[in-house]
């Protein structure tokens, strides 16, 4: 039977940057926008939290079903190792689904109806990444759910429901939204090079598998890449001080220099973490620029 620290290591607690990271910096948006409002920033967070884990669990039901964890590399999986029922560990992802509801119904209610629209997608394409009949993770387009949701999408509609307008705002959001998302997908590209053997074997198609080791290990260093470039365009458009963000390359390098140096299986696991710590880099560092040139 599961503990209560067997559901917390299947929430995936490391991954959680990637949730706090896009409100972080969208707030940072709305505050040099002179719009900032404590108490949606709060909610945005609760929402995009509540949708990581509820991803996290997703995950961890749809590929324990499907066999695809029964020799996992990576940290604990609760159906995988038969430490909780299947039942069990999919009704704690639609419970923190309701949670982002909540979060997400209070927020539109206070902002635009059709956001809540925007949280139905939300939801569908966190479970549908791995779940269904034809689960789009398995196709090989997990990455652009990833930047899509989790970058493009959180940024900006954490900025849109403090603001309520556009302008440079919008346009600085967006930057931001393709600069942290570049790195979430960093996370899952990592993830899924470890996961390479394994997931071929289950049949389970990643975008990793489709192209194989070397480009993979490419395919890393250019989202690192292009998440820098995003420091730029963002501060073009807003301060200077935003390139305070470039900081993110210190652990982002470390991570990138593990990746292109040709780790495989378990050495993989701490690009993880780096790299969720680069994104969070990102934000916080970028964020704190747009502060001081506000």
């Amino acid at each position: 039977m599961a503990t209560a620290a067997h559901w917390i290591a299947g929430a995936r607690v490391r991954t959680l940057p990637a949730a706090v990271a896009p409100v972080v910096v969208g707030t940072a948006v709305a505050v040099w926008d002179d719009r900032g409002v404590a108490w949606k920033a709060l909610l945005a967070a609760v929402v995009s939290l509540a949708l990581q884990v509820g991803v996290n669990y997703a995950n961890d039901y749809s590929d324990g079903i499907r066999g695809t964890d029964d020799d996992r590399v990576g940290p604990l999986r609760l159906v995988g190792s038969g430490l909780a029922s299947p039942g069990a560990v999919k009704r704690a992802a639609f419970a923190a689904f309701g949670v982002a509801g909540v979060a997400g119904l209070v927020l539109a209610a206070t902002t635009s109806w059709w956001l809540v629209l925007v949280g139905a997608v939300s939801v569908l394409a966190a479970w549908y990444y791995t779940g269904g009949s034809k689960p789009y993770g398995y196709l090989g387009l997990g990455e652009v759910m990833v930047f899509v949701f989790f970058g493009l999408v959180a940024v900006v509609g954490t900025t849109w429901v403090q603001t309520e307008r556009w302008g440079t705002a919008g346009w600085a959001a967006v930057a931001a939204g393709a600069g942290v998302g570049a790195l979430a997908c960093a996370i899952l590209v990592a993830n899924n090079l470890r996961d390479i053997p394994t997931d071929r074997v289950a049949g389970k198609l990643t975008l990793a598998v489709r192209l194989g080791e070397r480009r993979t290990r490419g395919l890393y260093a250019l989202l690192v890449a292009a998440s820098a470039a995003a420091v730029v365009v963002l501060a073009a458009l807003t301060t200077w001080w935003a390139l305070l963000g470039l900081g993110f390359l210190l652990p982002a390098a470390a991570a990138a220099r593990v990746v292109l140096g040709g780790a495989q299986g378990p050495a993989l696991i701490p690009v993880l973490q780096r790299t969720g710590i680069a994104e969070l880099a990102w934000a916080v560092l970028a964020g704190a620029g747009l502060l001081v040139g506000a």
